[in-house]
């Protein structure tokens, strides 16, 4: 089934979507709740009452006349208020392209742990505009993922156990500004504030029984589901990026392990994939320039269009949107 969260008298309100058209859960009957955040903590309850009412839906017995355009509302991110949200780094493909472009071995490490690391869950966001702040446009990028959203609670999961704990799958983009994150990570502490402006998610959670038909092996010597579905991303209608979640090496099982090891992991909790190869511009101006030392870079700017497709989730479509401020952190550097 396809779930999306839009904005309805000033609340999230859940919904089931099917051409277009979005029917209240709890409008369609009592026991489901009305917002994402309470399906997910009632998940074992609520779910297989809500195939059942999908079902219905479907075959057309719940009318038509029942739902509200999608074009009619504002989509909010399936998952509006995330427990936390953590980013991984599973695709092989997407880190030796970087790696290469700055002119440095693969690092071996990639092939023996999954890693991930927090990003800001009160940043979410999902599709319209992205708000940026002048020094966001130094450098401006999407990354192309998809995400995934914990829908039981568990602790020192293994990567066998741990598909079960995954409620569905959603289009990510994890917005970055790498002036921002290249400076910070001079000091080695990772992303920080080159990432936490805003993290998009959308348009819909499409739970797993939908995606039985695309699934296929993992990769050898790895554990868990991995999805057959095509990615692309256009910037102002131009295609710019192309790839495949079936290219995962780690999955989102092995991901969960680690996420796990230790912690109690909790019902909308977010994990993304990490970014396909081709899927940011970082990696796209630095192929280029490799290949050609003329190559001009391209960053995003406002009134830039974003529109991410993943097969079979949709199609999630976002405008770049300049703050009214000149206000600049960077101008505020101490120098040498």
């Amino acid at each position: 089934m396809k779930l999306v969260s839009y904005l309805k008298d000033g609340h999230d309100q859940l919904a089931f979507f099917l051409d277009d058209l979005l029917f209240d859960c709890d409008l369609l009957h009592p026991e489901l709740p009305n917002s994402m955040n309470m399906f997910l903590h009632y998940w074992d309850d609520m779910f297989p009452i809500a195939q059942q009412v999908n079902k219905a839906i479907v075959s057309g017995v719940v009318s038509r006349e029942q739902g509200v355009s999608i074009n009619d509302i504002q989509v909010l991110s399936p998952v509006p208020f995330p427990a936390s949200c953590r980013d991984g780094y599973a695709f092989r493909q997407h880190v030796a392209a970087a790696r290469r472009n700055r002119r440095v071995e693969m690092i071996q490490e990639f092939d023996q742990y999954p890693i991930f690391y927090f990003t800001n869950h009160q940043s979410i966001q999902g599709p319209g505009e992205i708000h940026c702040m002048p020094d966001h446009f130094e450098k401006l990028d999407f990354e192309l993922e998809v995400a995934i959203v914990i829908c039981r609670q568990g602790r020192n999961t293994t990567a066998e156990q741990a598909d079960q704990y995954i409620g569905g799958l959603m289009i990510m983009n994890d917005m970055s500004a790498r002036k921002l994150q290249m400076e910070e990570m001079l000091l080695n502490l990772g992303p920080a504030k080159g990432k936490d402006f805003s993290t998009v998610l959308g348009p819909v959670l499409v739970t797993l029984d939908e995606l039985e038909p695309y699934e296929i092996p993992c990769k050898e010597g790895h554990t868990g589901k991995n999805w057959d579905l095509t990615m692309k991303c256009s910037v102002n209608g131009i295609q710019v990026s192309s790839g495949n979640l079936g290219d995962m090496d780690w999955t989102f099982a092995e991901i969960i392990e680690r996420c796990a090891y230790g912690v109690t992991i909790q019902p909308g909790d977010v994990i993304g994939s990490g970014t396909v190869g081709t899927g940011c511009f970082l990696e796209l101006n630095g192929t280029g320039k490799l290949h050609d030392p003329n190559y001009v870079e391209q960053w995003l700017k406002a009134g830039d269009t974003i529109e991410m497709e993943v097969e079979s989730l949709g199609k999630l479509r976002n405008i770049v949107v300049a703050e009214e401020s000149d206000f600049s952190i960077l101008a505020k550097k101490h120098k040498p």
